[in-house]
């Protein structure tokens, strides 16, 4: 008897890829990965044309339809992940009204300042779990009343792009609570939309997704699409949970006594956990991976992002990284604020903006490379001290991202600044494999999802000699953040 096969669609940030795995997760067809053009606009804009983004799904679908027909083989449900935050009206006819507002776009942020002011914000994070900030909806829907009424006005529904693509192949637009609840309106213990910002807002229920649907997999697609893909047409396609979610299980950080730390373009956090309530500390939010898991963490605008624009920028020898090895951590005496792109967790300043400090007429670029990725590891300090101060130190903290993958002298920084073991993960396309595992459960192709086994590498052990340096350094990063972001 074949195994269950499950087909998981991952959209990620800049580009699109679909995979199938068996029932244990491991992966039997992988598709080649499709980019996507963002737009950027001088006063802080990120978008992305629904329909490139559309396009490039059915391309990569395409794809993996055509392969798994060659396999002769018919998958047993659909699984999907699509990056959170994701932004975008619907007219009455449901086709987009707006281009699909990435979370990078930072041009809500005097609405959010607005919310600030109008509203208790930390009354607000305890019971959704977001703070206000462009990230999120509330401040994108603001802006675009104020600023851009025509997109606004034409827009009947406001959706992530994971539901759109229900609505296009279903005609009905399915949602997930791990999408809901990373939108800035949802509150995860109750599971429920924050009644009183939906009417600070101004927002009807028709507006927002619909909870009968909610969680609940789509079968039968629309005719066009059944023709197109007849293996794909008949079987359960579940709704696109988080990418976040969907990467910490797919790694295998499913308990609080593992931590994921992913570093991509950008950076996080998190830890996946069952409980029937939850208290939310402030610096970090709290999301869901399903009704039954919560997702708690804090993420990081400038992760890998940071690694590129430093080596992009100046120029290193070839032998960069036996050179990074060799340094002693703080020996440049350079303070790095690595906060390019803005700030989410902890402080959530979407005007804070990098620095660099310390430079004299010898500094290198190694020592500028040491110096940038030592600071970004601080940052994820930070998100580990509050995240452990809830849960409890983990046994383990789980590595993945391809940034990380590009040196192991930054994950061994990684393990120094934590002050905890760093496991590298071995597991590739983890998001797509998350959205398949938790797929998995729901078909009864297993159990729980602790049964599906995540291969792991090397152990990167924190040095106790450099304990101290670290925590100098910490507190040298923090003292020049006060000094730009807090001084009167």
């Amino acid at each position: 008897m074949n195994s269950a096969l499950v087909v998981s669609f991952d959209a990620g940030t800049t580009s699109v890829k679909t995979l199938v795995f068996d029932q244990i997760a491991r992966p039997v067809i992988t598709t080649t990965q499709i980019g996507y053009d963002l737009h950027t606009t001088s006063d802080g804009g990120v978008e992305i044309q629904a329909s490139d983004l559309f396009a490039a799904a059915l391309a990569s679908l395409d794809q993996a339809h055509k392969a798994l027909a060659q396999l002769g083989r018919k998958p047993d449900a659909v699984s999907m992940c699509t990056f959170w935050h994701s932004f975008l009206g619907v007219d009455a006819q449901g086709k987009p009204s707006s281009p699909i507002l990435h979370l990078l776009d930072t041009r809500s942020q005097p609405a959010a300042e607005q919310l600030k002011r109008d509203l208790d914000e930390v009354q607000f994070h305890s019971r959704v779990g977001t703070v206000f900030h462009p990230s999120y909806w509330p401040a994108k829907i603001m802006w675009l009343r104020e600023q851009r009424s025509d997109w606004f006005e034409a827009s009947a529904q406001w959706m992530s792009f994971g539901e759109y693509l229900f609505l296009e192949f279903f005609g009905r637009a399915h949602a997930a609570t791990s999408m809901l609840s990373a939108t800035g309106l949802w509150n995860s213990n109750t599971q429920s939309y924050d009644a009183g910002l939906v009417a600070h807002l101004g927002l009807r229920p028709e507006q927002l997704a619909d909870l009968s649907l909610l969680d609940q997999p789509a079968q039968g697609l629309l005719p066009a699409y059944a023709k197109r893909w007849p293996l794909f047409a008949e079987i359960p396609w579940f709704p696109s949970i988080g990418d976040g979610a969907a990467n910490n299980i797919g790694c295998g950080c499913d308990t609080p006594s593992e931590f994921a730390l992913m570093v991509g373009t950008t950076g996080a956090m998190r830890a996946v956990f069952e409980r029937p309530h939850v208290e939310i500390p402030q610096g970090l939010w709290c999301y869901r991976l399903d009704p039954r898991r919560f997702v708690l963490g804090g993420a990081l605008s400038n992760g890998g992002k940071v690694f590129e624009w430093v080596m992009e920028r100046f120029q290193m020898p070839a032998d960069w990284e036996q050179q990074l090895s060799q340094l002693t951590p703080g020996s440049h005496g350079l303070t790095v604020m690595p906060l390019f792109a803005g700030e989410r967790s902890t402080k959530w300043r979407a005007d804070a903006r990098g620095a660099i400090t310390g430079l004299n007429l010898n500094t290198t670029p190694v020592e500028i490379l040491a110096a940038s990725l030592e600071s970004v590891a601080l940052r994820f300090r930070l998100l580990y001290d509050i995240l452990s101060d809830r849960l409890g130190a983990p046994e383990r903290v789980i590595a993945t991202g391809e940034a990380l993958r590009k040196s192991t002298v930054w994950t061994q920084m990684m393990a120094d600044a934590l002050g905890r073991p760093i496991v590298a993960s071995l597991e590739k396309e983890t998001s797509a494999r998350g959205a398949a595992m938790l797929a998995l459960e729901r078909i009864g192709a297993v159990s729980h999802l602790s049964e599906i086994p995540s291969t792991t590498g090397d152990t990167f052990l924190p040095r106790p000699q450099f304990a101290d340096a670290y925590s100098r350094l910490l507190e040298e990063q923090k003292t020049l953040y006060r000094r730009l972001f807090e001084t009167p």
